[in-house]
């Protein structure tokens, strides 16, 4: 019998037996790599509304840097954006770019995480149409951000090609808990795995 086949179903055996539950520390750079590969797609960028083509009314944000703040995920990004007319080929109306802060709390909920009890705020600009900006991305963040946590978990744990013989199934999946800490958001994930 092959060996490494061998330690996965001891393995397998062993996990209900050690813990029902499983830490996965997503240390900060990995999880903006992950965004960026799954969000920000458009050239580095994630437009919140309108899209390249839009001459005069588009707002995007790229360059996204995380960290933990007191509890809560600290979210810096630059913001750029316009809401005007064309007129004559020329854009009427008001837009700015600015640097800005999201602070929010991540939770679980139907298989993907979400952003919660959110606030955006500019740094160190400020004029009507960055408020405006601000209040309508901290109520829009929370339907609009979500990671499909549990059907990324399904895709990696019964990927058919790491261990062609034995089928997987991923069932139960959930995570009770969200802590965010200094370098990494921890996910407590609690799932059943059966090998056939």
């Amino acid at each position: 019998m092959d060996c490494v086949p061998l330690r996965l179903t001891i393995l397998v055996l062993l996990l209900p037996l050690c813990a029902r539950a499983v830490e996965l520390h997503l240390q900060y750079g990995a999880l903006e790599r992950m965004l960026a590969e799954q969000m920000f797609t458009q050239d580095g960028r994630r437009y919140v509304r309108g899209s390249q083509k839009a001459k005069c009314n588009f707002a995007y944000l790229e360059h996204p840097h995380m960290q933990g703040d007191g509890g809560r995920l600290r979210i810096h990004a630059k913001f750029t954006g316009r809401t005007a007319l064309n007129l004559f080929g020329q854009c009427v109306g008001m837009g700015d770019a600015f640097d800005l802060t999201i602070l929010a709390t991540p939770h679980f909920h139907d298989g993907t995480i979400g952003l919660k009890d959110i606030t955006v705020a500019s740094e160190g600009k400020t004029s009507f149409y960055i408020r405006r900006v601000c209040e309508a991305m901290a109520s829009s963040l929370g339907h609009e951000f979500r990671y499909p946590v549990s059907a990324e978990a399904r895709k990696i744990l019964e990927d058919p090609g790491l261990h062609p013989g034995y089928q997987r199934e991923l069932r139960n999946f959930t995570v009770p808990e969200i802590r965010v800490a200094d370098d990494s958001l921890v996910l407590v994930i609690d799932f059943e795995l059966t090998v056939r």
